[in-house]
């Protein structure tokens, strides 16, 4: 196990290596299919420590690259991250830090699989989304969790523009689940059946999923 800094995110040659360590995890998989798994598991690892931090205490972590510290396998995947240091700002001030984060992130990971930008920041959205759902599970208050993705996604906006989709959430019973708007792509790299909450199905075939899986 290594501890790594988010920032070789932006290095091409790190990259390189984590697509290679990805094919032996799922196979001979085109490097767009890899790549997007690959940032699927690693984007929600990175946004985590200041949503998680400003749910359970009011106090978000700084989620700039240089501040993140990711834990590796030595396969190459993700365990987890921590944040060096607090973050003094409001909501929509933390959004616009991670877009300053997220951009140059997305940027490279894009130029080294192939995969489009558009498709990485959808990914991003929903990474945030689960975490603050998660983080509000955790919490006990679910609703006040969900309710900063508004804030946040603005904030992002203000640095990015509207590349980013806002998190949204969806009522399954007495269930939230986040109305997921993108694809890991990990049926591509597998052979295996979509994910039970993926967008690239009927959108009644997806519900009934849900509901079975959540028992709703």
């Amino acid at each position: 196990m290594s501890d790594v800094r988010a920032t070789a995110i932006t290095d091409a040659e790190w990259l390189h290596g984590r697509l290679e360590l990805a094919r032996r995890l799922y196979g001979p998989a085109p490097a767009r299919v890899l790549g997007t798994v690959w940032w699927y598991s690693a984007s929600s690892v990175l946004v985590a420590p200041p949503l998680e931090s400003l749910v359970a205490s009011g106090v978000a972590l700084d989620p700039a690259l240089d501040a993140i510290t990711l834990r590796i396998q030595p396969d190459g995947r993700l365990l987890g991250a921590a944040s060096s240091r607090p973050f003094a700002g409001d909501v929509i001030e933390l959004g616009a830090a991670y877009g300053a984060a997220l951009r140059p992130a997305i940027s490279c990971v894009a130029e080294a699989c192939g995969a489009r930008e558009r498709s990485l920041w959808a990914i991003a959205a929903d990474s945030i989304g689960n975490r603050l759902l998660w983080a509000g599970q955790a919490a006990g208050d679910v609703e006040r969790a969900i309710a900063l993705a508004g804030p946040l996604a603005e904030g992002i906006g203000d640095v990015t523009g509207e590349v980013m989709p806002r998190p949204r959430f969806l009522r399954v019973g007495p269930h939230t689940v986040v109305r997921r708007v993108s694809c890991c792509l990990i049926d591509k790299a597998t052979g295996q059946e979509k994910c039970t909450s993926c967008p690239n199905q009927h959108p009644d075939v997806r519900t009934d999923r849900i509901r079975a899986a959540l028992g709703a």
